[in-house]
């Protein structure tokens, strides 16, 4: 995908051709919400399909193997479609993999709080359609749909056991600590000992989580916002590189260029083609 963000609504028609042509499990290189409206969703994911009647929330994040087909019921289907890239709400893109990375998919009841998020839903399509769309105001759309599907999720799942939700707990306060601490040259030591566990502890819960260890998970959040800052500034790329704690702007470049497959320089005069096209 090469836009930031995206937002589209499947219909009934839609998505008897879906059904008729299914997709082969894939990866995507971005972000993406399913929210449906009406109709089911025969979902492949975490390698076991689950087939789940709307009103559903499911989030399949980056890297993830999935196959989807929405289907109709009593002859209704409408499908939010939401997909957008890591460094659109840095900020926020990682929490989503400590509340979804054990239950992608989401069934909730059909009241006023459902209505809510599918208000939220066409505004953020409403806005995107305009002559020039005000993208601010998009991700904060965004972010807010994303608190209240967290708070219906925490209703849906409050019930998780003792051992799941004292990880789930310790992996939400190590994505804090290291928002706050990402832009440092901390290492992996400092944010075992900020929650008193083991590396090894932490590296285990990552892996379970994101398919990463910690280093890994440290050098992505940089990267997303190395990626945000070239986009959204006009900052040097040494400058960029020097606030995330990467010293030379050579080591930040060739880290950059390993992970992402262009440069620093490459990414912003692409996505700035991009975005003024």
């Amino acid at each position: 995908m090469n836009q930031l963000f995206h937002i589209y609504e499947l219909s009934g028609e839609e998505a008897r051709r879906i059904s008729i042509q299914p997709d082969n499990p894939h990866i995507h290189d971005y972000e993406e919400l399913i929210v449906v409206k009406e109709g089911e969703l025969f979902h492949f994911i975490d390698f076991k399909p689950q087939i789940c009647l709307s009103p559903i929330v499911s989030f399949i994040s980056k890297g993830k193997i999935h196959s989807l087909i929405p289907r109709l019921k009593d002859e209704n289907c409408s499908v939010w479609v939401i997909q957008f890239k890591s460094e659109f709400i840095p900020e926020t893109t990682f929490q989503l993999y400590s509340s979804y990375h054990n239950f992608s998919n989401i069934e909730l009841k059909r009241d006023r709080h459902f209505d809510y998020i599918i208000l939220l839903c066409e505004m953020m399509h409403f806005e995107t359609q305009q002559a020039v769309p005000d993208f601010a105001v998009v991700k904060q759309l965004l972010s807010t749909l994303l608190i209240k599907i967290e708070s219906e999720r925490r209703k849906h799942f409050g019930n998780e056991d003792k051992i799941q939700k004292l990880q789930n707990n310790t992996f939400k306060q190590f994505l804090q600590i290291l928002e706050d601490n990402f832009r440092s040259n901390e290492g992996v030591e400092f944010y075992a000992n900020q929650l008193s566990i083991s590396i090894r502890t932490l590296n285990t819960l990552c892996r379970r989580i994101l398919q990463k260890s910690v280093s890994e998970v440290i050098e992505t959040r940089k990267l997303i916002e190395a990626k945000n800052l070239l986009i959204s500034t006009q900052k040097t790329i040494s400058e960029i590189g020097y606030e995330l704690g990467y010293n030379e702007k050579a080591y930040f470049t060739n880290v950059f260029k390993k992970k992402e497959g262009v440069t620093p320089t490459d990414f912003r005069t692409e996505i700035t083609k991009i975005i003024t096209e």
